[in-house]
């Protein structure tokens, strides 16, 4: 291809509204457009390195046994009906009406398959020697994204890769994960991004069920929970904490006393008007589990983790109290709640930091009035202590005795045990060897294609421009042309060009009549792995000049044989990214 033919707007400026790295550098390279808020265009070096991360993710699908379809991005809304997610998914969901002949036919852009992959197996697959299978495809999703920002990391359309597995039993299912899990790995090594699994809540089987794929990356929208000796990885929803001391400082037990608080409910206001830390504060909060009040106690600098909770107690449902439950419970209104002397005798459950608190601070089950001097173990006793609240930096890691870090970053994918939600919901059953019937149990599986472009962008640039991996770039090599006008000149580029073509590699020639400089910074800027400069000095020396785009310094090599020369560092790097990964080391 030559730059004259194709179409690459390149900006020298910083577009206005563009945030993070990845946003800007997509929009100055010309991969991208912006058509509306959380809509772009992929133009055409945009697309070529898309279609690149879609391929990588197709074989690698196809490689662990799943089997590639299509599916529709428009279905009847019936099926979400079924399935009760119009009213989970919310406005997020984009449902419109579709006129027909005296009608009107109601239906949904799918943010997700499940509904209608579920809904197609339970047509067509009914006996236990049809499975296990996984199918899978890669489709637009739409999403009414009601703050897209960063790009196409947030974005109301995107291309992503959905696969769901259908299989017989658990045992079966976790031999599909498990190969889902690999190819994942496979994906990200192979593009080339810097990758964390980390476990995420699990589904409705419970146990290791579930793991988000993630790019460390400052502007990531997620917080990862990390060890870096071990290697444990967790989001903030499912990080465990390690062992934590539950000895009480050498202090003195004060007695209890009744303070007034007028209007200070909240943590920080509490602090204030009684001018202590909010580590003093013993926080309580009234939850509903499958419809039953509870109290749960975390330190007032801590935030109660409702997964852990919900674990901890054994409920399938967890949600906080209303205002009318709390104060019927508690005999005060929201805000002045505490473990000594509440109107009704509830289950307590509190965090293990609590266990280490002496001369606590909590509400006093009346209004605008706190109790100082409360302790546990003296003044009330939990049901039971336990890993209660997010982790944060510091904890102590669980798999080890090292500390945890916090870190941000991009999530990429997720894969999941899904069990046999849909399945029952939308009459997905099959015939086991003894005739009888069971639902499907299901995993899901998804990845975000144009989050790979991006998540490798935010953590591979410098201050020129984007740095692709070969696997990823939208050209692998550009030929530079000192002098278009001279024939000398792009005869060798002309021939270059198609030598490397016959080759197999993915070549353009900035065919620019355009000065030296200029035609650098753009190639760095597009971030093209390998550029080759032919100038009429090398050429009187029958040389040309290589280098790659993350190396300072460039080599010349002889003119005769460098497209064999440049098709072998071309094929090698593509294999085993080893410049990539070791650039700048």
């Amino acid at each position: 291809m030559y730059w004259s033919r194709t179409f690459i707007p390149t900006m020298k400026e910083t577009p206005e509204g563009a945030e993070i790295p990845s946003h800007v550098l997509m929009l100055r390279a010309g991969l991208i457009s912006q058509v509306m808020a959380g809509a772009y265009t992929y133009l055409p070096l945009g697309l070529r390195s898309l279609t690149k991360a879609a391929q990588i993710v197709r074989e690698e699908m196809d490689r662990a046994g799943a089997v590639e379809l299509i599916m529709p991005a428009m279905s009847p809304i019936s099926l979400w009906e079924q399935t009760g997610r119009i009213e989970a998914f919310g406005n997020v969901l984009v449902k419109f009406d579709l006129l027909r002949p005296g009608r009107k036919v109601r239906v949904v852009l799918g943010p997700t398959h499940e509904e209608i992959i579920t809904e197609l197996v339970s047509r067509h697959i009914s006996s236990y020697r049809q499975m296990p299978i996984t199918l899978y495809q890669i489709q637009t999703k739409f999403r009414n994204e009601e703050r897209p920002r960063f790009g196409v990391l947030r974005t109301s359309e995107f291309l992503m890769k959905d696969a769901y597995s259908f299989d017989t039993d658990v045992e079966s299912l976790g031999k599909s994960y498990d190969a889902m899990y690999k190819a994942y790995c496979r994906i990200f090594e192979r593009c080339g991004v810097s990758y964390l699994p980390v476990e995420a809540e699990s589904g409705p089987i419970g146990g290791d069920a579930s793991h988000e794929f993630m790019i460390p990356s400052e502007n990531g929208e997620d917080s990862v929970v990390h060890c870096p000796d071990c290697g444990y990885a967790a989001n903030t929803e499912k990080a465990e904490i390690g062992a934590r001391g539950t000895e009480r400082p050498a202090a003195e037990l004060a007695e209890i006393n009744k303070v007034a608080t007028p209007g200070a409910a909240t943590i920080d206001q509490v602090s204030a008007f009684l001018k202590c830390r909010p580590e003093d504060l013993i926080k309580t909060l009234i939850y509903e589990a499958d419809g039953k009040p509870v109290a749960v106690l975390v330190r007032g600098d801590r935030e109660a983790n409702e997964n852990k909770v919900r674990r901890l107690v054994g409920a399938a449902r967890l949600e906080l109290a209303s205002p009318g439950v709390i104060e019927r419970v508690t005999g005060a209104p929201v805000g002045f709640a505490g473990p000594v002397g509440m109107a009704e005798k509830i289950p307590i459950y509190a965090d293990s930091d609590v266990a280490a608190m002496a001369n606590g601070v909590t509400g006093a089950n009346a209004a605008d009035a706190h109790l100082t001097g409360v302790n546990p173990g003296r003044d009330f006793e939990p049901e039971q202590y336990g890993d209660l609240r997010n982790a944060v930096e510091g904890d102590p890691c669980p798999r080890c005795s090292s500390r945890l870090t916090i870190r941000q970053a991009i999530e990429v994918g997720h894969v999941f045990k899904l069990g046999t939600k849909y399945s029952e919901a939308l009459g997905a059953r099959f015939l086991d060897a003894k005739e009888q019937l069971h639902p499907i149990i299901m995993g899901c599986y998804g990845i975000g294609v144009a989050r790979i472009l991006a998540g490798l962008i935010e953590t591979s640039y410098d201050k020129a421009g984007i740095v692709w991996p070969v696997a990823l770039a939208p050209y692998e090599v550009v030929l530079v042309p000192m002098q278009v006008k001279d024939e000398e000149t792009m005869k060798v580029a002309h021939a270059l060009h198609d030598q490397l073509a016959a080759a197999g590699v993915d070549v353009l020639v900035d065919d620019r009549d355009a000065r030296a400089g200029v035609k650098f910074n753009d190639a760095d800027l597009v971030g093209f792995p390998l550029r080759v400069v032919i100038g009429s000095r090398g050429l009187k020396e029958g040389k040309v000049e290589v280098k790659w785009r993350w190396d300072a310094a460039a080599e010349m090599i002889d003119l005769e044989g460098a497209a064999a020369a440049i098709a072998r560092l071309i094929a090698e790097e593509k294999k085993t990214a080893a410049r990539f990964k070791g650039r700048g080391r």
